[in-house]
This record gives C-alpha cells, structure tokens and sequence, in this order.
C-alpha cells in the first residue's frame, strides 16, 4: 500500500518520497522519469499542484509498480555480485542509499561508478539521469536509488582496449557507423531503446567505436555541440537523448576522478543509436547559422510550455536545453527548446 507523505514533507518532498515507492521502471522495461521530472518541474517554476497533478497523470497512464520486494541484502564485499539483476533493485537501492548516507554524496560516486562505467547504457542511460538530477538536489536518497538503478538494470557495451584514437572529432565516429558490417540490417528483440542499444553494440564491428575519438578537455564541449547539432537536424526522440545525456553527465563529472570513460561510454551510446535515428548526416555549419538566427520565444514561454505538458520528453529536454545554454551560450538551445514544445515549427 501506498503511504501518504510525511506532516512535516510538503511540495517536491512530499511528491518525491511517495515516488520513491515506485519501481525505477514500468512494463515493459521502460525508464521511470518521475523523480527527475518532478525536480527539473520545480526548478522550472511549477506550483506544488502542478508536481502532484503531474505525478498522479503519469503514475496512473502508466501504470506504476511498486518497487519490488527485497531478495537479500547485498554484501559491500560482493556487491558486483548481481549487476544487471533487475529482481535485486530494492536490495541495491537499500544498499547504496545506506552507502551514500555513510560516504557522502561525491565519495560514493567516486567509491563505486567508476566500476560501472560500461554498464551506463542500462535502461537506456535513465540511472545517468537519475544521478544527474539527484547530484543537482544534493539528495542521497535520489543519488543512492540512482546508484541502485544502475546497478540492477547494469547493460554492459564493449570496454574500452586502449587503442589509439583516429580522430578528434564527435561527429566523425557517428558518421562512420553507417560503415559498420551488419548495421543494416540488426534485429533488436523490441523496439526498446537499450534493446537497439545492445543489438548494435553486439555487432562484431561496433566494438572499436569506443576507442576512435582522441580526448582533450575541450572534447566534452565539441560532444554537445555534436550532440545539439544532431538533434537540431533531425528532432528525433533518440538524438534528443544525446543533448539530455550530456546535461546529465556534465552533471555527475565533477565526482568523477576521470570523467573520460564516462564520455567515452556514452558516446559509444549514441553511436549505437545512429541506426535508430537513421543514419542522419549533420547540418552543415551555414544550416546551424540559419537555425540559430531563428525568432523563438523568451525561456519564460518555454518553461510555461514545458510546465503544461504532460510529456516527460519536453520537460526533460526543455529544462537540459536550458541548463545547457547557460553554459555553452549556444541559442541553438532555445530554439530546439521551443520547437520541442511546439511554440515554433
């Protein structure tokens, strides 16, 4: 059963501790966006209402499950045991919330993600997600339950050999996957995106991808570029995912002691999606101009919009978009906001 919210919990608190009852995803195998909606609603400026409305639209469409029950405590020194288990997610969320509460927020990060860093596609990159916002809150719940999600729904890709970079630029590994012996024509078991993800990333030439692009510290700039550019040209639901993701992962770096896999990681993720997206070719550079020049309305629109939607995908874009420009003070962001939420075609 289901239990109200604490007296003294009002707001986003009292939301989120009755969505911490629900497990991480729904049938079948699709990603729980509540927590991190609902954070990135209020920092958009949504009334409590509006959270209480949104959660209970979305809860009862999808039908949420519960979290399911425990099997047994995981083992700090075995604790990799049962990765990629999903009946162990209330035993890994029990596990790493105790952790995050013993550790602290940027010591469990640094103690336990580098070890899952291959496994960052899991439930297509929504665990990045729920870290991302659950750092942004300073919560441990959410950075403890995100850790949990990770690990119970842990999908690993090809690890990185070592093998010396061939190129410098994002959008060159993406453009070479069309190349790929067998990319024509995968069969994932759903349409799911990790199950395309993984069907991909099977393929015997897909596994040096995760090596091909040389890292500076301006390659995590070039990669949302990249990442912006792709969904710009194509507003694909799959290349909306790369201009969230590196929101997310910009996030979770700083806790990070090499942030470098993690970036390699993910890329190797959107690359397995070029398929999905259908092989699109980035706009040319004259083609972003033009975009950018385009008359969208002011944030405070878009926001509006993005708080009347009950798509978790455009508030999720819109509320990236935006912390994204602020630091790449790239207008591209405000245009595929609006377009995103239909303000302009």
């Amino acid at each position: 059963m289901r239990q109200a919210a604490a007296v003294q919990f009002s707001g986003l608190e009292a939301v989120l501790l009755r969505a911490r009852e629900d497990s991480v995803e729904f049938p079948y195998l699709l990603a729980n966006h509540v927590p991190m909606v609902l954070i990135a609603l209020d920092r958009l400026g949504a009334s409590a209402e509006r959270l209480e409305q949104w959660y209970e639209q979305y809860r009862e469409s999808h039908a949420l499950p519960l979290m399911p029950p425990p099997v047994a405590p995981i083992i700090r020194a075995a604790w990799a045991e049962a990765l990629g288990d999903r009946t162990r997610e209330a035993d890994y969320r029990a596990f790493f919330i105790a952790e995050t509460r013993r550790l602290g927020i940027d010591a469990v990060i640094r103690t336990y993600l580098p070890a899952m860093v291959n496994g960052l596609a899991g439930s297509a990159t929504h665990p990045l997600m729920r870290l991302a916002y659950g750092v942004l809150k300073r919560d441990d719940q959410e950075v403890g339950t995100a850790l949990g999600y990770w690990a119970a729904c842990y999908l690993p890709l090809p690890s990185a050999t070592g093998a010396v970079p061939d190129t410098d630029d994002p959008g060159s590994v993406l453009a070479d996957v069309g190349n790929i012996e067998g990319i024509r024509d995968y069969e994932p078991e759903t349409d799911l995106l990790w199950h395309n993800i993984r069907a991909v990333a099977a393929l015997p030439g897909f596994r040096p991808v995760i090596d091909r692009l040389a890292f500076s510290p301006d390659t995590p700039r070039r990669m949302a570029a990249t990442s912006l550019a792709l969904f710009a040209g194509t507003m694909d639901f799959s290349a909306l995912h790369s201009v969230t993701g590196m929101h997310w992962l910009r996030l979770v770096s700083p806790h990070l002691e090499n942030a470098e896999p993690f970036y390699r990681a993910f890329w190797q993720v959107i690359a397995s999606l070029v398929p999905k997206i259908g092989f699109p070719a980035l706009p040319t550079t004259e083609t972003l101009e033009e975009m950018r020049r385009r008359q969208a309305p002011a944030w405070a629109e878009i926001k509006r919009a993005a708080i009347a939607s009950d798509d978790e995908h455009d508030v999720s874009l819109v509320f990236s978009a935006l912390q994204e420009e602020e630091v790449w003070k790239d207008p591209l962001y405000r245009v595929v906001a609006a377009r995103r939420v239909g303000l302009i075609a």
